[in-house]
């Protein structure tokens, strides 16, 4: 039987770069479904939360932890920069290769190569050199290749940003489905419209605090605060 990843909880999270506090005391909860979306303004803290989360920014003080245990909390979660990095081969490459560290058998993986490809639009492209993709295709490929080995947890920081309507549409869809497939998603944006078609819930960091969180309904209707007011408002918040 595989063990349950949560409850996440982070409790007393603190990161400290050179004196300066970037991040916390954060204290949250993380249930097992749904989309958490993680809003604020530039510097609020929300890359750190998300990759303190994740494991790959190290606390200065304070705990994450997972139901299970580390290694295996580790191995089934996924993390999608906002700037994705593609390894500088094919689109069948870039898919295939998280399969490949888990040992997957070579008829499985091209069977998922081939059913990612399609589902994001490259089904044609597979022998395409991935970084001379458009920002769009790369996006969508960077998530396609998170979720082609089927998460638990899948990390995502501003996977639309700079992205136009179309590809926004297109990467929305396969978050929809993910969700569906059970997956969890916890991910950072600056739009309120993604907000509302996306969020079960939403945090409102600033200044490395959580200033307001709570089911997505009730924040981006009736916020409590006049700093969220304002952010929901497109006003500077500082």
């Amino acid at each position: 039987m595989v063990t349950p990843l949560f409850p996440l909880t982070i409790s007393g999270g603190v990161v400290k770069r050179r004196g300066t506090t970037l991040l916390g005391p954060i204290d949250l909860t993380f249930e097992a479904t749904g989309l958490t979306m993680v809003i604020g303004p530039n510097g609020s803290g929300k890359t750190t939360l998300l990759k303190s989360l994740h494991g790959i920014e190290r606390l200065s003080a304070g705990t994450v932890t997972w139901a299970a245990a580390p290694e295996e909390a580790r191995a089934r979660q996924a993390y999608v920069f906002q700037t994705p990095t593609m390894l500088r081969r094919s689109v069948r490459d870039n898919l295939a290769y998280p399969l490949r560290l888990i040992g997957m058998d070579k008829a499985t993986i091209a069977a998922r190569c081939t059913l990612w490809a399609e589902r994001i639009g490259l089904g044609t492209a597979l022998e395409r050199s991935a970084p001379r993709l458009s920002g769009g295709e790369r996006q969508k490929l960077a998530v396609a290749r998170a979720l082609i080995r089927d998460p638990d947890v899948l990390f995502l920081d501003e996977p639309c940003a700079n992205l136009d309507g179309r590809a926004t549409f297109e990467i929305e869809e396969m978050l929809r489905s993910a969700l569906a497939r059970g997956t969890r998603i916890i991910m950072t944006s600056h739009s309120t419209g993604q907000m509302r078609r996306l969020a079960r819930d939403v945090i409102f960091l600033l200044n490395g605090q959580v200033h307001e969180a709570g089911p997505a309904a009730a924040l981006l209707t009736t916020p409590e605060t006049p700093a969220l007011q304002a952010f929901l408002n497109g006003d500077i918040v500082q």
